[in-house]
């Protein structure tokens, strides 16, 4: 007698698997956050330099509107190759008026492309978007020698302590995981990749729009100047970058 069928789990949609291709963190975003691009161009220039990093293929996974590459093809000189990446259609829409012999743009996923390879990968505050970001970071690794990894450090006393500090990271920005320095640093390794170097960037001081964040740039700026790690954890208002392989 044949055994029915087991029952399926009926699937669950998730509110934040198609946003970024509905147009919905457009509408929530609308500039796609170019104004922060010139900030992380600087440092990954600083990362670069400090290393001793000439890359001459360039990539960016979740490259948004692509003013950072932009930015970064205007300081590296017109010998290197840039290349950006996103799922989203709407953010592809805004990088192709970037577009020039020597910086291109597709939708596509990176972490599916088995057939390309570069220098130099950006992952610039994307891994906190993604549902199963271990999968991704599994899947991209092969794609360059380098990487350089940019997280907002959104876990901190002071966000936990406001009632909407965390919240209003996921309702506007879909944050879905909030980071310290000693778990993004150890989301790398567990997922196979060597640091190589890291050091924060003083996110809030230098690009902070609100009232809230230029209040704290003074006690976060002195407080950072005693204590690194314990200003960011107490005070927030950093993010990291790290360089790996």
């Amino acid at each position: 007698m044949a055994q029915p069928a087991p029952a399926r789990e009926p699937s669950i949609p998730s509110p934040y698997l198609d946003i970024y291709k509905d147009g919905e963190y457009l509408k929530k975003n609308p500039t796609w956050h170019v104004e922060e691009s010139p900030f992380k161009a600087k440092y990954i220039m600083e990362m670069l330099s400090r290393n001793n990093l000439s890359p001459r293929t360039i990539c960016e996974a979740g490259c948004g509107a692509g003013e950072v590459l932009r930015q970064l093809q205007l300081q590296m000189g017109a010998d290197r190759e840039f290349w950006g990446y996103d799922i989203s259609p709407q953010a592809i829409e805004f990088s192709k008026p970037r577009e020039n012999d020597k910086l291109h743009f597709r939708l596509a996923d990176l972490g599916k492309e088995r057939s390309v390879n570069f220098d130099l990968l950006l992952v610039l505050d994307v891994v906190e978007h993604l549902e199963d970001y271990f999968t991704f970071l599994r899947e991209i690794r092969p794609r360059a020698k380098h990487k350089i990894f940019h997280f907002p450090l959104d876990l901190s006393v002071q966000a936990v302590l406001r009632k909407r500090g965390l919240m209003t990271r996921r309702e506007m920005h879909a944050h879905l995981h909030y980071f310290t320095k000693d778990t993004a640093l150890q989301t790398l390794k567990d997922t196979g990749y060597q640091v190589l170097d890291h050091f924060y960037l003083p996110r809030s001081n230098e690009i902070g729009p609100t009232l809230l964040q230029k209040a704290f740039s003074i006690p976060r700026a002195l407080s950072f100047a005693i204590h690194k790690d314990l200003a960011v954890r107490v005070l927030g208002g950093y993010s990291l970058m790290i360089l790996a392989n």
